[in-house]
């Protein structure tokens, strides 16, 4: 179902063609004057450059020839602005005509854009064992509304949180746990034999060192133990039984990885023996070392566990928990595959792709595959992702939610992939970067002492200042504590949401709890507050016995609201056109005080006249579905009451 514009696009292209004028400038689009008409189309003026005449003239030629062909009543009035625009305004008949075939529309206008073409989403990307902080909030709230926002013009999404699980941090923790719990099987030295790195067909001159591989993995003997965080770096684990019967366990919690990583890697920043013994852990995991993949398996583990608390008290969701350890097999036959084609080129010991073009304002440096200790890169293995992907899930477009910091590597794996074959011209490849999210400052949100805040923080400092706002407002006062709880969850949610998606996606932003939980202005809260109110108006409606109309009967105080109904289909092509949430947020929020406006100067309930009563809540229900839906495609869930 077209919009109100899109509808009268196609009539003024039917006048511009029985004119012999270009059909590619008839488009029409809502005035952004509203005082002086209802729509326009500029494109009397680049035809009349290419007539040779004046805009004008052309403009009444255009408008003769829609009014000597409107025998339907659309136009209420057509007239000549400034130097050629067309002024357009329709009858109330057209629009309410509109409204009842929007009624009638469960997807309100949606246009289907490409009914199940695939698209991956890349998004979230939080580290292994490391505490989600504020760090992953943009990413995981811009992709979750893509995911929305695409899968609702018919795109089959598959959502990927790629987790940072194969780097230089994984070999500082492992290598962290090896010196404090020398005792633990993981790294065990008994009954082993030494096993040379498996190396191609043709051997790369880089240095791979040997890993220990046990020769027997028998846990019948092993030790169970538990381990609880200690700051200060003292051994923890206690040896709570010997069985012949039970695996052994460590139970590494969440809290002690989070004090392991810091620890480890301030060490090896200090200290350069104790960085290279975490470089060659980094390699020997990478290379397949029995007991490190076991731990760092363990390690995934937990940290999942405790990423998904975050990512559903959010309401983010991902289709796939893949990292960058899950393509690691593909690396080595990828690798050879760009070395058969002549691509990959050794470098210092490393060995790289070129991907620097002659038209280059810029200078894009080559991508590592292999450092000189053989050990991969971030790149390598997001070359490697891109390869899975293609196999797994031919897609027509992958979509990267990253921080717009790392457009130069995007670049570099872009480049790679389609210089190797890897992803064909005719798949997108497209880095929806973000600006960062600052404090009051100006300068990257950080805690009062100047750490980086925990989300889990976040959000509790969120829902704390909601349950503030809703006392302060006298909102579910008389509620149930489990009810107004979850209210104040939404509540929330709304406000970091809704902050962070109205940006541009580019633009950085300033973090501020108070302005954005507040239920006036431009916020999560506001939005929820109007939606929440048409619920209310609704329910008196049915229990006085009042109906909504099938049609329409617009009044002049009505029409604003009608016609801003009409744009939601525009408004969503226009977002998935940029990858761009702002403008649903702008959408939404413009709905919601054109209905403040709409309900303080109308008689709804109060109305005698059956027909324009039943119109009017037809009006009503209406905008509670567009909110409803625009609302859910930022993924900000709408309270029953308040």
């Amino acid at each position: 179902m077209d919009s109100l514009a899109a509808k009268l696009t196609k009539i003024t292209e039917q006048a511009f063609s029985a004119l012999g004028l270009p059909p590619e400038y008839a488009r029409v689009m809502v005035s952004g004057q509203s005082e002086s008409a209802q729509f326009q189309c500029n494109g009397a003026m680049p035809s009349a450059k290419a007539a040779k005449k004046n805009p004008r003239e052309i403009a009444q030629l255009v408008i003769d020839q829609l009014q000597s062909n409107d025998k339907d009543g659309v136009f209420s009035d057509l007239s000549i602005g400034g130097p050629g625009f067309i002024n357009i305004a329709v009858t109330d008949a057209f629009i309410a005509a509109h409204l009842a075939e929007l009624n009638d529309d469960p997807k309100l206008g949606v246009p289907l854009i490409a009914a199940g073409q695939t698209v991956i989403l890349d998004y979230g990307g939080p580290n292994v064992a490391k505490a989600m902080h504020v760090g992953h909030l943009r990413s995981s709230i811009i992709g979750d509304s893509l995911r929305r926002l695409l899968g609702e013009v018919g795109y089959a999404v598959i959502a990927d949180v790629h987790l940072g699980d194969w780097g230089t941090p994984m070999g500082q923790i492992i290598s962290e746990y090896e010196i404090r719990y020398p005792d633990w099987p993981y790294f065990s030295k008994k009954n082993v034999e030494v096993i040379e790195a498996e190396t191609a067909a043709e051997p790369m001159d880089i240095d791979i060192p040997m890993f220990y591989l046990p020769s027997s993995q028998d846990k019948s003997k092993q030790n169970s133990y538990l381990l609880t965080s200690q700051k200060d770096g003292e051994e923890a684990g206690e040896i709570l039984a010997e069985t012949a019967a039970e695996p052994f366990n460590p139970k590494i919690s969440m809290q002690h990885l989070e004090e392991i990583y810091p620890f480890a890697s301030k060490a090896c920043k200090d200290d350069a023996e104790r960085a290279e013994r975490a470089r060659r852990a980094t390699v020997e995991l990478q290379n397949g070392h029995p007991g490190y993949r076991e731990l760092w398996e363990y390690f995934v583990k937990v940290s999942k566990d405790g990423m998904k608390k975050n990512f559903d008290a959010l309401g983010v969701h991902f289709d796939l928990w893949k990292g960058e350890g899950s393509v690691h097999d593909l690396i080595e036959p990828m690798v050879e595959k760009l070395k058969t084609q002549g691509l990959a080129r050794k470098d210092d010991g490393a060995l790289v792709i070129d991907v620097a073009r002659e038209d280059d304002k810029k200078e894009i440096p080559p991508l590592i595959l292999y450092k000189r200790d053989g050990a991969v890169m971030y790149g390598t293995t997001d070359l490697a992702t891109l390869v899975d992907r293609m196999q797994e899930n031919k897609p027509a477009k992958i979509i990267y939610v990253v921080d717009q910091r790392q457009g130069l590597h995007f670049e570099q794996v872009f480049r790679a992939a389609r210089k190797g074959g890897i992803v064909p011209e005719s798949v997108e490849l497209t880095h929806a970067g973000f600006g960062t999210m600052n404090g009051a400052d100006g300068k990257p949100f950080k805690t009062r002492a100047g750490g980086v805040m925990k989300l889990e923080d976040l959000i509790a400092m969120a829902v704390d200042k909601g349950r503030e706002r809703l006392k302060e407002a006298k909102l579910a006062e008389d509620m149930p504590p489990a009810e107004k709880e979850e209210i104040a969850h939404k509540v929330a949610i709304a406000a970091i949401k809704f902050a962070d998606l109205q940006n541009n996606r580019i633009a950085d932003y300033a973090f501020d709890l108070d302005r954005m939980t507040a239920f006036e202005g431009k916020t999560g809260p506001y939005l929820l507050y109007q939606a929440v109110r048409i619920k209310s108006l609704l329910r008196k409606a049915e229990e006085q016995g009042f109906k909504t109309a099938n049609t329409f009967v617009l009044k002049a105080e009505d029409t604003p609201l009608a016609l801003l109904l009409s744009e939601l289909p525009d408004q969503i092509q226009l977002a998935v056109k940029n990858y761009s949430p702002h403008i649903l947020c702008d959408y939404a929020y413009k709905v919601a005080q054109e209905f403040s406006s709409f309900y303080g100067k109308c008689h709804i309930l109060s109305e005698n006249d059956e027909a324009l009563r039943g119109s009017r809540l037809a009006l009503c229900a209406l905008t509670a579905r567009h909110l409803q839906t625009v609302l859910n495609l930022l993924g900000i869930g709408i309270p029953e009451r308040m």
